[in-house]
C-alpha cells in the first residue's frame, strides 16, 4: 500500500495561539513538511485547489513544483484539480512541466471539488457544473493519448491539429478521479480506466464499500483492466490518544464550524468528534497504533491501494504538524507495510 499525505494548505487562526501565519510564512512550512515527508520515507503527497481566504493553494501545480525542487522519491499529485473550472490543455501542460521537473513524479487527481467558488471566479455557469467536468475529463484524457489534437466540445473553443508541449517524462501521466458519494461516479471511474480516489471524511467507511464495488463493476463492464483505489481521510497523530485529540480537536472544530455556518450544519461537539476517531469512524486521530489498527480495519474492507491522510484541517502548529508526519513515516507506514506484505 502506498501511504501519504494531501493538504489544502489551510492557514486559519490557530486556536492555540489566535494567531494566523502570513501567507509566505505557511507555505514555507509547507515545503519543510513535504520534505520531512520525503526524507522520512512516505510514498505520495497531495495539493488541493480552492479559492478561499482560508486556503493558500489557488495553484497546485505551482506549489508542487517548487516541492519537487526539493525532494528526491515521494510522489507529486493535486488532490484535486477542479477541472470543470480549469482548462484541461493548461492543466496537462502544467502537470507535463511538473513531471519533467520531477523526473515522473507527477500525478493528476480531478475531481468537481467541495466549493464552488472557482466557477464564477473564472466565468463559468454552475448550471454546467456535470457537464463541464465530464467534457473537459474527455479531453484531458485525450490529450494524455495524442501529442497532435483535434477536440471539438460544447463548452470549450475547439482544437484542430495543435500539439501540445511539452510532453511528460513518464510514458502516460497517471490521472486519479476523485469521488465524493456519488454511485454514478464510481462506476464512471471504472468504466474510464481510471483509478478512484474515495474521499471519506465523515459517517462510517464501510458504508462506502458500495463506491469501490461500482468502481470494480464499472472497469469490468468496459472490459477495462482493475484500476487502484486510494481512500483519502482527515487525521492526524501523537504519541498519544490524548495528546492527538487535544491538539487535532480544536482546528478541526474551528474548521467544520465554519463549514457548518455555511451550509446549515451544527456546530461540531466534543462526542461527535470522539466518536469519528472510534475504529469504524472516518477520522484517522490518535496514536500511531491506533492509526495502524484503523487502517488495517479499513484495508480488509477495501483492499485499497493508497491511503492519504489530511492532517492539516485547520491550523495546527508547524512543530507537532513535523511530529505528526514523523511519526507516520516512522512509526505507521513500516508496520502496515509489513502487515499487508508490501
Amino acid at each position: 500500500m502506498e501511504l501519504g499525505l494531501f493538504t489544502f494548505v489551510d492557514n486559519m487562526v490557530n486556536p492555540q495561539t489566535g494567531e494566523k501565519l502570513p501567507p509566505e510564512k505557511r507555505l514555507s512550512n509547507l515545503l519543510e513538511e513535504i520534505k520531512l515527508a520525503d526524507e522520512a520515507g512516505l510514498d505520495v503527497f497531495g495539493i488541493g485547489e480552492h479559492h478561499r481566504e482560508e486556503y493558500v493553494s489557488s495553484v497546485p501545480a505551482m506549489i508542487l513544483a517548487a516541492a519537487a525542487s526539493i525532494t528526491k522519491q515521494i510522489r507529486l499529485t493535486s488532490t484535486v484539480t477542479v477541472l470543470g473550472s480549469e482548462d484541461p490543455v493548461r492543466v496537462f501542460q502544467q502537470f507535463a512541466t511538473l513531471d519533467l521537473l520531477s523526473k515522473g513524479r507527477a500525478e493528476i487527481m480531478v475531481g468537481r471539488g467541495s466549493f464552488i467558488e472557482s466557477f464564477p471566479l473564472f466565468g463559468y455557469d454552475l448550471q454546467d457544473y456535470e457537464e463541464l467536468f465530464e467534457e473537459k475529463l474527455e479531453l484531458l484524457l485525450q490529450l494524455r493519448q495524442q501529442q497532435v489534437i483535434s477536440w471539438k466540445g460544447k463548452y470549450r473553443a475547439p482544437i484542430q491539429e495543435r500539439g501540445i508541449y511539452p510532453q511528460p517524462y513518464q510514458k502516460e501521466l497517471p490521472i486519479w478521479r476523485a469521488v465524493g458519494g456519488t454511485p454514478k461516479s464510481a462506476y464512471a471511474t471504472g468504466m474510464q480506466g481510471l483509478p478512484l480516489a474515495l474521499a471519506i471524511i465523515g459517517g462510517q467507511p464501510a458504508r462506502f464499500k458500495q463506491f469501490a464495488d461500482y468502481h470494480a463493476q464499472g472497469a469490468l463492464d468496459a472490459n477495462q483492466p482493475k484500476q487502484k483505489v486510494s481512500i483519502n481521510s482527515h487525521g492526524f497523530m501523537a504519541e498519544t490518544e490524548k495528546e492527538a485529540n487535544e491538539i487535532a480537536f480544536p482546528a478541526f472544530k474551528l474548521t467544520m464550524d465554519k463549514l457548518g455556518q455555511e451550509r446549515g450544519w451544527p456546530p461540531m461537539s466534543r462526542a461527535q468528534f470522539d466518536t469519528s476517531t472510534e475504529l469504524e469512524g472516518a477520522n484517522f486521530i490518535g496514536s500511531p497504533q491506533q492509526i495502524i489498527d484503523k487502517i488495517m480495519y479499513q484495508y480488509e474492507i477495501f483492499k485499497h491501494d493508497r491511503f492519504l491522510m489530511q492532517m492539516s484541517v485547520g491550523s495546527i502548529p508547524h512543530n507537532q504538524m513535523m511530529k505528526s508526519i514523523e511519526l507516520f513515516a516512522t512509526k505507521v507506514a513500516p508496520v502496515v507495510r509489513k502487515e499487508i506484505g508490501v
